[in-house]
């Protein structure tokens, strides 16, 4: 039986589904495991709800550290497929190495770092005196996992590089596994609380990351993951291409304490609470719809990476048009959903009649553009795949920036809640402007009549 997949002769459709789909289940799991979390911190008993908001003050900490992971992955394993692509398996093998010593460097920096500046930190993204205590335990703990974090998100990417997403979303399964069966233990069980929610996370990652080693240690890969001193040249061409998933997760932390802060001072005491409550349950939503997605279009990268290295535009165009009908097909079911059963996702979280009705509206609100949305994911990680670097962030930044405004503007003319419509404007904004750009220009070489020069291999 065959286990691995011939990027460069195997048929298209098949290839996408067989890359893209575990991406794409491995992503929802991921998500979905969080939710568990969070179900479980809300659940400890007296303490459950400060607990859940310190947990939240968490949340955009740990975004921008998990972005550290696929600044190195998506960069190296772009290089990587271009690499093995050309026939490069030398040239594969070091850029594989370079990668995983800088994870090693950037762990080791960061964890003392946000050692240092937790407490700030927490502060500054809104923990009160009374979360601080129950953010800091969190935070503490799960930055001396930071290494963990760091090495199975960022080298899971090259095992699906290699031709074995399978194995890939095995890293994720286990890490989700491992840390919904061990929340209740430590958090209910030992009577850690919170900090023992942090410390089943831990033990999650440090799970999925032996297995992500061992999996790229061993005779079955293509090419064996070694370790040697970090090369200047190809770190900078490793950031270079990850730069812009980077900004992309980093600058999400920033668009979530923005649009609480809004919130919060546009919805007074009367509403400010309320507001955020439901936008933190519409933000949980929509992370079903954009990180399956996101697990669609990055899966579907190496196979892009490898067809460019191998300069066959003819297999670029029909991975990037079946990539495109597979996410409006998963939007459009979801926005399907959005209309019809968003409150049973919402029951979930709470069954305050005033919080539930506000997290349903916003759902409805959040969710209006998301079929074009795919177009953005499509065409923004179809420029990362094929090294457009300045274009791809250039993109993301854009459609950044429109959110940022709309969210700050909204409230200011008309209502708090408004600041909710932001997601859909800039989300129709973003489709059209990264169509014009797919159109203008990187079209003719998809339709064979040139080759790129924006990328070294």
């Amino acid at each position: 039986m065959k286990k691995t997949n011939d990027f460069g002769r195997d048929p298209i459709p098949r290839l996408v589904l067989k890359i893209s789909i575990p991406f794409m289940f491995a992503q929802f799991v991921n998500v979905l495991y969080s939710i568990v979390d969070r179900i479980y911190i809300g659940n400890i008993p007296v303490i459950g709800v400060d607990s859940l908001a310190g947990a939240g003050v968490c949340a955009p900490i740990i975004t921008l550290l998990s972005s550290f992971g696929t600044l190195v992955g998506i960069g190296g394993s772009v290089l990587f497929s271009v690499r093995l692509g050309a026939g490069d398996k030398k040239g594969a093998k070091n850029i594989l190495a370079n990668s995983f010593s800088m994870l090693l460097i950037f762990s080791a920096i960061l964890t003392v770092l946000f050692l240092l500046v937790k407490g700030y930190l927490l502060n500054w993204f809104g923990a009160s005196a009374v979360t601080f205590p129950y953010a800091n335990s969190y935070m503490t703990i799960y930055t001396l996992g930071t290494f963990f974090a760091l090495v199975s998100m960022g080298m899971n990417y090259f095992i699906t590089a290699q031709g074995y997403p399978g194995l890939g979303m095995a890293t994720t399964l286990i890490g989700a596994v491992v840390n919904i069966a061990l929340d209740p233990v430590f958090i209910f069980v030992l009577d850690m609380n919170i900090a023992g929610a942090a410390v089943a996370t831990v033990i999650a990652q440090m799970s999925s990351c032996i297995f992500v080693l061992c999996t790229l240690k061993s005779g079955k890969m293509p090419v064996e993951l070694g370790i040697v001193k970090p090369e200047r040249e190809t770190g900078k061409r490793i950031m270079k291409i990850g730069l812009s998933p980077f900004l992309i997760l980093a600058s999400d932390s920033i668009i979530i304490i923005a649009l609480n802060a809004v919130l919060q001072y546009y919805g007074g005491e009367a509403q400010g609470d309320t507001l955020i409550t439901a936008a933190t349950i519409v933000q949980s939503y929509m992370l079903l719809i954009t990180s399956p997605m996101l697990g669609v279009t990055g899966g579907s990268q190496p196979l892009i990476s490898y067809n460019y290295g191998a300069n066959r535009p003819d297999r670029i165009r029909k991975t990037l048009f079946c990539v495109l009908l597979l996410c409006v097909a998963f939007t459009s079911a979801m926005f399907l959903i959005s209309r019809a059963a968003p409150q049973y996702f919402v029951r979930i979280f709470t069954d305050n009649p005033e919080y539930r009705d506000l997290s349903v509206w916003g759902i409805k609100a959040f969710t209006l553009m998301i079929i074009p949305l795919s177009f953005q994911y499509v065409i923004v990680d179809g420029l990362t795949a094929l090294g457009m670097t300045r274009l791809s962030l250039s993109l993301s930044v854009t459609r950044k920036t429109i959110y940022f405004v709309s969210t700050c503007l909204f409230p200011l003319f008309f209502t708090a809640k408004t600041a909710f419509y932001a997601e859909p404007v800039a989300d129709a904004a973003a489709a059209c402007i990264s169509s014009t750009v797919f159109f203008f220009i990187y079209r003719k070489y998809l339709r064979g009549e040139g080759r790129l020069k924006d990328i070294k291999i």
